[in-house]
């Protein structure tokens, strides 16, 4: 088992033989995260690990998650994902803001869907009020603040959110690979949260600038 490369990488990083794992290029997603959570694991009191990407657009940044490893989550870990998000955005030096993102704006639309996204919220807000945290609303409310301001006035936001949180895989995936290959959009990740110590899975064919960049995140989360 251990002349394989992944699995001996994991070994090394929880020997402290190795500060962080970068794997994924020419090998499958469960060929990476499975040794790694075999190996490491998850941090105390993690359920499931979560996936999130960066994206930056014209000197904006933006979070999104999950993008690579929940498919269909449940209210409770949604939530769950929110405050691994908030709480790896901190890690950056910048305040999150997050917003539950779904087809509807708090309530305007009555559905399964959107009604797991407002379930999460209050979660979120029961468990880390000092996240700052709302929804469900739709994508375009939570990146423009002067349109949620004006039309949501007592939405928890008091800025544009930089978190988005969406409620299944499919949607966080799409829409990153979107913004990634239609606008200028640079697009970093997936970070990986809830590890017990440093592991990303890069994609498959991923570029040196993609490497690059996860490299120095891993770098940055391995020298807190």
């Amino acid at each position: 088992m251990h002349r394989r490369p992944n699995y001996f990488g994991s070994m090394m990083v929880e020997t402290g033989e190795a500060d962080a794992l970068i794997s994924g290029v020419s090998a499958f997603y469960p060929e990476t995260i499975k040794p790694a959570l075999e190996c490491i694991g998850v941090k105390e009191g993690i359920n499931k690990v979560a996936g999130m990407h960066v994206l930056i657009n014209n000197g904006k940044v933006y979070f999104l998650a999950d993008t690579s490893v929940n498919i269909n989550p449940n209210a409770e870990e949604i939530a769950e994902i929110a405050i691994l998000a908030a709480d790896t955005v901190k890690e950056f030096d910048i305040t999150p803001s997050v917003a539950m993102v779904s087809f509807s704006d708090f309530g305007s639309v009555k559905h399964e869907e959107s009604n797991k996204m407002r379930k999460a919220t209050r979660i979120v807000n029961e468990l880390r009020p000092d996240i700052v945290c709302d929804g469900e609303m739709q994508a375009d409310t939570a990146i423009d603040f002067e349109l949620l301001s004006q039309e949501y006035p007592f939405s928890n936001l008091k800025s544009r959110a930089n978190i988005l949180v969406f409620p299944n895989l499919s949607a966080g995936n799409i829409t990153y690979k979107l913004m990634d290959k239609l606008t200028s959009a640079t697009a970093i990740g997936p970070i990986m949260m809830g590890m017990n110590k440093p592991v990303h899975v890069l994609q498959r064919n991923a570029s040196v600038d993609d490497i690059i960049n996860m490299s120095a995140i891993a770098v940055v989360e391995a020298g807190k």
